[in-house]
């Protein structure tokens, strides 16, 4: 167990490394909330040109195919994943692909609340992918793209059958503006802006392929479906909600800040310089861990590895020997004591993972910021170890 070290005199400038809502974009201020469309209707011409701006500029961005519809809709990623789902799924066979805690979330709505007959769940453990070899492509696919709570990321879109006969339902959210997303087969694409683009929550983003957009015309489930989950009317899709014209009342105040965001992503040089920002975080991250005997990757696979939500877990033999329980307290330990210092906020584990930490590298956080962060992550490791000699 490491003893104690001198506390580091170089601090992170931005300390915050949450995972969601994460860190703003690099000199972001209050201010640049000012023009926002406050007091007017959502629904005005100015407010859905607003709306339909963000459409617009993502979609710019992005590389999303012009007949690829994009819309935003309720309740952050999570509602966007709802939506699809209970909209779309029951025409064919479903095969659940899960190795995290949201994954798996999406395999407990499609089998105890849709209740689908002819569901196949296709899973790993946390820190590994399943065989995605196994996925058929004459099945629908509900997958995530990045495991949020897992540190692991698909490795590319071959495996997904260019053919395919089903849709492929892709919950995108800690990828999606840090990863290079391969639009021809993705058919259901989901995230929020409070990922990576360091927005603010309750807003969801949803992107249709044209077959996505033919299930919901020719399809008809067998549950009711509650407004907000409702894209069509009379077998015909909304377009209307793909064009800025939201199913509920919006944030202005939210959509301004997106909309901040998407022009920072601009001047930066889009998405290729996005990817290069998150990808620069998670090798700076992974050389640290090359010479630390105290933590290592989730993820032990380099190909696999996230660059958005970098989680780590205990290496050294001592710790990671110890009562899931006691590794949870010392991980908990650990954030406490970065966070007291002001150095780093909300970085331990999710609560039904592996007991570590998790940094968000995604690309509005500084490279800098995260070297800087690194040796603090060795001083908070002697003091808790520290601690927790004391006590036993």
């Amino acid at each position: 167990m490491a003893t104690q070290r001198a506390k580091p005199a170089l601090r992170p400038a931005n300390p915050n490394f949450s995972s969601g809502p994460c860190a703003k974009r690099p000199g972001w201020s209050v201010d640049v909330l000012r023009p926002a469309l406050l007091g007017r209707s959502h629904r005005s011409p100015e407010g859905k040109a607003r709306l339909n701006e963000v459409i617009e500029r993502t979609r710019a961005i992005l590389g999303i195919p012009q007949d690829y519809r994009i819309g935003i809709v309720p309740a952050s990623d999570t509602g966007a994943v709802e939506m699809a789902m209970w909209s779309m799924l029951g025409a064919r066979p479903v095969d659940m692909l899960a190795w995290e805690s949201f994954g798996k979330g999406w395999v407990t709505d499609a089998a105890k609340y849709l209740k689908l007959d002819d569901m196949r769940l296709i899973e790993a453990p946390y820190g590994e992918l399943p065989d995605l070899a196994l996925a058929d492509p004459a099945h629908d696919i509900v997958f995530t793209w990045n495991g949020t709570t897992s540190g692991v990321r698909v490795p590319g879109g071959d495996w997904i059958d260019s053919r395919r006969g089903g849709l492929t339902l892709c919950d995108a959210t800690s990828a999606v503006f840090a990863m290079d997303l391969p639009w021809d087969r993705l058919d259901v694409t989901t995230w929020s802006w409070q990922k990576a683009l360091g927005g603010e929550a309750q807003h969801g983003m949803l992107v249709l392929s044209p077959r996505a957009v033919e299930r919901l015309e020719s399809y008809q489930p067998p549950w009711p479906l509650p407004k907000l989950f409702r894209l069509t009317k009379n077998g015909a899709l909304l377009e209307g909600v793909f064009e800025g014209e939201t199913i509920n009342t919006p944030s202005m105040l939210c959509v301004e800040d997106a909309l901040d965001a998407l022009r920072w992503a601009e001047g930066i040089g889009g998405l290729p310089a996005m990817i290069a920002r998150s990808e620069a975080n998670l090798a700076a991250m992974a050389g640290w861990v090359e010479d630390s005997a105290e933590f290592r990757f989730l993820a032990e696979d380099p190909a696999i590895r996230s660059c958005t939500s970098i989680c780590l877990v205990f290496a050294d033999p001592e710790v990671a020997g110890l009562p899931e329980a006691v590794q949870r307290d010392f991980a908990k330990s650990i954030a406490g004591l970065l966070a007291a210092e002001g150095v780093a906020f909300d970085i331990a584990a999710y609560r039904d993972t592996p007991p570590g930490l998790r940094v968000w590298g995604g690309s509005t956080v500084e490279t800098a910021d995260i070297s800087a962060l690194l040796p603090w992550l060795d001083w908070a490791y002697g003091e808790a170890a520290g601690r927790l000699k004391a006590a036993a």
